[in-house]
């Protein structure tokens, strides 16, 4: 921050006196113009102020470009401060768009405001967001999981290469749909070799003109070339135009995945998966070794052509020699060519991203491992195990165990804002890091692949005319199929069945947990129906009662959020009733 900061303050400086010396250019011109004007002076004495005032924009403009990559930078250490801090919440993407579809997303935070997400994102583009994404959302395989590991723990104290990827991209447009759109559409299909038809016919049409105009040749043979050329300009408008739609969009696109495809080609990698998602981007046995870059770059040389024929004054020029048709042949040529490959290079570039963002948290957090992933499971066995989206400094952990050789059911009792639903998310959201290769919350932990059925945050809704006891009861339906086709369905239930009266919750909880049980899967039941403990006994060593509880200390409520064995012996509802002055 302090090395940046420094840079901007020194930036700012030079470039207040190249504004100054800039303005002192100009007025030196005013003073040259004059005696030019009578006559006193040579016009060529205007050259040397044009030649100086050129010069200093040209610095400014480069010294405004290096200014504003350090503030992007200054920016990147600043986000990074403020995850440190605790202070990140509700700033950066939330990647609220990702929440559809999934049993658990809502329920965990994992996007939104103040979410998992949210806290993880560093990715600057579309790609990188949706890879960050569908690997919070789906768990990978044990030996995906492994890779991802050591890729993440390179790339931790890699941190210029963390910050130059950020940097990069954010340097342009972080919007990639254009390009994937302009990839997508089919070629323009120009014959072969018309590219150099398309030269030649211009360059010899403007030779036949000058030639014309000088009386070397004879009028008529410019106008059967100009003939020839407006009817090949008349036969392939369509294919050119074809070619260039929609290539100004992706030319902004192109621009950053140039730049972030070079930091990727470059950089030195040791671990498998990032030396394999290198390898990817040159596949084996490919005609042309060219790297992506550089073919991005010539596509970019391309395009800069084709804007420049669009000046006013260039235009007629360009258009009587052809140019834009000669541009449009080779765009068509360089995306029958490259086209198909576009999504693949934006694929590793999302993996990078994806890679990078779990190794700034694994950086930013180093106190968390890596657990120890087991091919046998079900099993989830955590000590010191917290949330990740609670400061370290005030987080209270818990050692948690369940699966494998310890109890398969977790029936958690305890007092309102005990710590009983906190427990669960913290449960969750770790298996969701684990699962995607990331550092967690946790002194240490050991777990096998896992699927997840949670019901903690349940909502009515007006719109499908569900009342929150029937969207719980959809929900729990859910998870106990997903028993049918996993063997290793982890389910999180937060107060089950509260919408309805308590014969019919003891009745109907007991039977859903013995099913889902019977059915292998495993997990934490929290309630404050003290009836729902009776469960445990019938079930053996296959259960476990579970608690938190509090304390009153001069009229205040008092809590440690330590979990403890056994069913929880008093409430606090009356107490924290009276404590608002509710007269109880």
């Amino acid at each position: 921050m302090a090395q940046w900061a420094a840079e901007i303050t020194a930036a700012d400086r030079v470039s207040a006196r190249i504004s100054n010396l800039r303005l002192l250019t100009a007025a030196a011109a005013v003073a040259t113009a004059a005696p030019i004007i009578r006559g006193s002076l040579d016009a060529w004495w205007l050259a040397m102020p044009a030649a100086v005032f050129l010069g200093l924009v040209v610095w400014h403009s480069r010294l405004t470009d290096r200014t504003e990559q350090a503030r992007r930078r200054q920016a990147w250490y600043e986000r990074g401060l403020a995850r440190i801090a605790g202070t990140w919440a509700g700033t950066g993407p939330d990647g609220k768009r990702f929440l559809e579809g999934n049993l658990f997303a809502a329920d965990l935070d994992l996007f939104g405001p103040g979410s998992l997400f949210q806290l993880l994102d560093t990715a600057r583009t579309e790609a990188g967001e949706a890879t960050l994404a569908d690997w919070l959302r789906t768990g990978a395989a044990p030996a995906e999981i492994r890779a991802r590991q050591a890729a993440i723990a390179e790339l931790a104290p890699a941190i210029e290469f963390r910050e130059s990827v950020a940097v990069t991209a954010s340097a342009a447009s972080s919007r990639t749909s254009g390009l994937l759109k302009w990839a997508s559409r089919p070629d323009a299909g120009f014959p072969r070799g018309i590219g150099i038809v398309f030269a030649v016919l211009g360059i010899s049409t403007t030779g036949l003109l000058l030639a014309a105009y000088n009386g070397l040749v004879d009028g008529r043979l410019f106008v059967l070339s100009l003939v020839i050329q407006l009817a090949t300009i008349a036969r392939f408008f369509r294919p050119a135009a074809e070619s260039l739609l929609h290539v100004d969009n992706a030319a902004r696109d192109l621009t950053l995945l140039q730049a972030v495809l070079e930091r990727i080609e470059t950089h030195p990698y040791t671990s498998p998966r990032l030396v394999e998602l290198r390898a990817s981007l040159r596949p084996a046995g490919a005609a042309d070794d060219t790297p992506p870059s550089q073919r991005i770059q010539q596509l970019i040389r391309l395009i800069t052509w084709l804007d420049s024929t669009r000046n006013q004054i260039f235009a007629p020029i360009a258009l009587l020699l052809m140019i834009q048709f000669v541009l449009a042949a080779a765009i068509d040529r360089w995306h029958a060519k490259h086209a198909t490959a576009i999504t693949a290079w934006l694929d590793a570039v999302g993996e990078m991203e994806a890679f990078s963002a779990l190794a700034t948290y694994a950086y930013e957090h180093p106190a968390d491992p890596f657990p120890e992933i087991e091919e046998a499971g079900p099993l989830f066995e955590a000590a010191g195990l917290g949330h990740p989206l609670i400061p370290e400094g005030t987080a209270i952990r818990n050692d948690v165990a369940f699966g494998g050789h310890h109890p398969h059911l977790l029936l958690v009792s305890g007092s309102n804002m005990s710590g009983k639903s906190t427990l669960l998310r913290a449960i969750g959201v770790n298996v969701v890091l684990g699962l995607a290769g990331a550092p967690v919350r946790a002194t240490a932990l050991r777990l096998s692949p896992l699927t997840l059925g949670t019901s903690l945050r349940i909502e009515d809704s007006l719109q499908a005319g569900h009342s929150r006891f029937y969207a719980e009861i959809l929900r729990i339906r859910a998870i106990v199929e997903l028993t049918r086709t996993s063997s290793s369905v982890v389910f999180l239930l937060d107060e089950m069945l509260a919408g309805t009266n308590s014969h019919d919750r003891k009745i109907g909880a007991e039977a859903i947990i013995r099913s889902l049980v019977a059915h292998g899967a495993f997990g934490l039941v929290t309630t404050h129906d003290l009836a729902l403990a009776d469960v445990v006994p019938t079930l053996g060593a296959l259960a476990t009662n579970v608690h938190f509880e509090d304390r009153i200390e001069d009229g205040k409520m008092i809590f440690d959020y330590r979990m403890r064995e056994g069913v929880v012996t008093h409430s606090n509802a009356l107490a924290l009733m009276r404590a608002i002055g509710l007269d109880v």
